[in-house]
């Protein structure tokens, strides 16, 4: 296989990465983060969809949770709420030390990307990683007359808000990072992990060119469902895919990509939908899709590339 593309949001893509790069050659792969998530806290910008990648490929990854890095601590968080701090964003030491390296890289005026990379450096991440974009593009979440940040309505209220609409417009109104739409052109395939379709894919495809550049690709997208006999194992996937609209199912997921892809990857559990989603124009693929361990992440990863 030549190149391959992946869009990646969240603990669902992490873990499919990681088999995926025990597959195919780092060099060959090119993951495109959501940077809608992003935000700056004391004085830090924090990427956590990119570090949840990095740190998952860097093998440091606080597996119970999914995201943060393992063993870490909480010193810094528990003496910035004794001095009178708002702590609901948990941000353990080790970690805090890659938001201070990251600020600072930018600060001396690096983009984003190129701190990106520098930090998978660090960390040993031999694959490509990059933001879907250098510029700010925060999502924002509409409940009701309410305008909340992501990190808000996602960790501070725990996704307990009612969300009657998403909005993507600093994404929509920003230009790809660098190598990003070079790569897409030149992928033999593009891979959408099993992340929250609207709260981390839809930030990266809110980025006009990324859109049209997967679109008029020629390489094979093919889509892995994050939801499973109507359900999400982790997030509020489901709960965000029906206040929207759609159906909570493997072919609502199918819906919501639409044209954009050639092929879904769904869960037996969901053999059912097989019909109605090639109806929609899609191929399907009907396979085990829950990773329970770095085998599943590989078997999936393989059963996704050579997935025709």
């Amino acid at each position: 296989m030549k190149t391959v593309v992946a869009l990646a949001g969240g603990v669902g893509a992490a873990k499919f990465l990681s088999g995926l790069t025990r597959i195919i050659s780092p060099q060959k792969l090119l993951i495109i983060g959501n940077t809608g998530d992003d935000l700056e806290l004391y004085g830090l910008h924090i990427s956590p969809d990119l570090d949840i990648v990095m740190y998952t490929l860097a093998g440091v990854v606080d597996e119970s949770k999914g995201w943060g890095i393992k063993n870490d601590t909480y010193n810094t968080l528990d003496m910035l709420n004794k001095l009178g701090f708002d702590t609901w964003f948990k941000l353990g030491d080790r970690d805090l030390a890659t938001h201070i390296v990251r600020t600072k890289m930018i600060k001396e005026g690096m983009t984003l990307a190129e701190a990106t990379a520098h930090l998978c450096g660090m960390f040993g991440v031999k694959a490509r990683l990059t933001p879907m974009t250098n510029q700010t593009a925060r999502t924002k979440i509409i409940s009701d007359d309410q305008i909340l940040g992501f990190q808000e309505y996602f960790v501070k209220n725990q996704t307990k808000n009612r969300v009657t609409d998403v909005v993507y417009k600093e994404a929509a109104e920003a230009e790809p990072a660098p190598g990003i739409i070079e790569a897409l052109g030149h992928a033999e395939r593009i891979i959408i992990c099993p992340s929250n379709p609207v709260l981390s894919i839809a930030p990266i495809l809110a980025v006009p060119k990324i859109r049209k550049a997967i679109l008029d690709a020629k390489a094979h997208v093919v889509a892995i469902s994050p939801i499973i006999a109507g359900k999400t194992l982790r997030g509020p996937a489901d709960k965000i895919l029906t206040s929207m609209g759609y159906k909570c199912s493997a072919e609502g997921v199918a819906e919501y990509y639409g044209q954009l892809v050639d092929r879904m990857i769904i869960d037996r559990a969901d053999a059912a939908h097989e019909t109605s989603i090639r109806k929609l124009g899609q191929e399907i693929t009907v396979t085990d899709t829950v990773m329970r361990n770095l085998e599943d992440s590989i078997q999936l990863a393989k059963t996704v590339v050579q997935a025709q």
